[in-house]
């Protein structure tokens, strides 16, 4: 009530008059009609489940930081459907990051004194030329890093049997393109890293699986993905799968189910298809093909094999014909130069016999007066031997008053200086022997020159 406080200011707004005024201050800043553009960058968008979207928008060449303005935006539902479906139909995808030009009117919101924009209009053609613009940024990149054609350069292995795939399971592109390969007779083996190819994570965990198959044991990996609008597809547009696939150590071979523009994915892989189905059936037709000449190859060696064999056998016949033929020629010859040289042997065999015995009768008689002489010499040295050997007998010196001394250990003493006082000694004479004790030693004087 007016003057219950006596210090109360009569020209206080009430909360209600300040946002009218707020209010009315937008309105005629922002007046109804064709409404203002607005360019910024998309901080965070929700594409609710009412129908609505609800986007924050920020300058995108303004500072960052928690003091960062935030415009508020809202598109209606019976706006969003429309722009939305538009967007679908050019592949454009509204996602964190990208910068968009939209129309709207500026409207104040009294209940939580809010600003916010609400949308009508989405600047296409802008959009698509920032796509557009990116796009080919990131293939100059790619090309000026040498990264564009890196992994088509890759050779594919002759017979790529396993199968590293990257795709999401159950799938229609997933279900065509292992369609393809059950339904052969070869036997793949297939290895599966899950993604999601779709949505604001796509990229990194398309390129995430990427780099983790890299470790895996695969000849080649296959990046997969059905058919569907152009929105769908803009993960393979993406940087960090471009670059994945370029440093992948195997050929990336894609089957993306469009039938428009080639992707990024597609530029930078070692092959593309237009369909999973596609690249299934190539790596089938790839197989077979090989598999096939390899059967070609075996039915061709067994063939020239049998001709082999047949001309071997046919010369084999005819060398042992002529070998046949030659073993019966030489066997002739040589039984008839076997009976000439028994009849010359025969001949030669007497007349020798003749002529030795005539030798030996005259060497006969050469032989017994040498060997009565040889005889007679071997008498006499042995004569001159023995008077010798028994000038030099130890018992005939024993006769002669000779004695040969031993020690105790039976040698014999040849020294007197070998000697010790109380040694032992036997003395062998012709008729027996003694046994003496050594009581002392002395040594012949030196005898003088004469």
């Amino acid at each position: 009530m007016p003057g219950l406080f006596p210090d109360e200011r009569i020209d206080a707004l009430s909360i209600g008059d300040l946002l009218d005024q707020v209010n009315r201050a937008i309105a005629d800043a922002f007046p109804r009609g064709p409404g203002v553009w607005v360019r910024g960058e998309i901080q965070s968008i929700q594409d609710h489940r009412s129908g609505h979207c609800y986007i924050d928008l920020v300058d995108p060449d303004g500072p960052r930081g928690r003091d960062r303005p935030v415009l508020k935006v809202n598109c209606w539902r019976t706006t969003w459907g429309p722009l939305r479906a538009v967007l679908s139909g050019q592949g454009i995808t509204l996602q964190q990051g990208m910068v968009v030009t939209l129309r709207g009117r500026v409207e104040f919101y009294a209940p939580r004194a809010q600003v916010n924009f609400i949308a009508s209009e989405i600047d296409v053609s802008a959009l698509l030329g920032r796509l557009a613009a990116q796009r080919a940024a990131l293939l100059k990149a790619l090309e000026e890093e040498g990264l564009l054609r890196r992994n088509a350069m890759l050779a594919t292995p002759p017979v790529p049997l396993r199968i590293g795939l990257v795709a999401s399971p159950r799938t229609e592109g997933y279900n065509d393109f292992l369609g393809q390969l059950q339904g052969s007779a070869v036997a793949f083996s297939v290895t599966l890293l899950p993604v999601q190819v779709q949505g604001s994570r796509a990229p990194f965990t398309i390129a995430g699986a990427l780099d983790a198959m890299a470790e895996r044991d695969v000849d080649v990996t296959v990046l997969v993905r059905g058919g569907g609008a152009k929105s769908d597809l803009v993960a393979f547009d993406s940087e960090p799968v471009a670059r994945a696939i370029a440093r992948h150590p195997r050929p990336v071979w894609t089957g993306i189910g469009h039938t428009g523009d080639q992707s990024v994915a597609d530029i930078v892989a070692a092959r593309s298809f237009v369909t999973p189905t596609e690249c299934g059936q190539e790596l089938v037709r790839q197989v077979t093909a090989w598999w096939e000449a390899v059967l070609a190859a075996g039915r061709l060696i067994a063939r020239r094999a049998g001709d082999v064999v047949a001309r071997a056998t046919e010369r084999d016949a005819a060398a042992r014909h002529r070998l046949s033929h030659a073993a019966r020629h030489q066997l002739h010859r040589h039984g008839e130069r076997l009976v000439a040289r028994t009849a010359t042997i025969a001949t030669r065999a007497r007349t020798q016999v003749d002529l030795s015995a005539e030798s030996l009768s005259r060497r006969a008689g050469r032989v017994a007066p040498g060997a009565v002489t040889a005889l007679e010499r071997a008498e006499q040295r042995a004569l001159t031997w023995r008077r010798l050997l028994a000038a030099y007998d130890v018992e005939r010196q024993l006769e002669r008053g000779y004695t040969i001394t031993f020690d105790a250990d039976g040698k014999v003493v040849r020294t007197a200086a070998a000697l010790q006082d109380g040694q032992q000694l036997v003395t062998r004479f012709a008729d027996g022997s003694a046994r003496s004790v050594v009581t002392g030693t002395e040594a012949n004087p030196p005898q003088e020159d004469t």
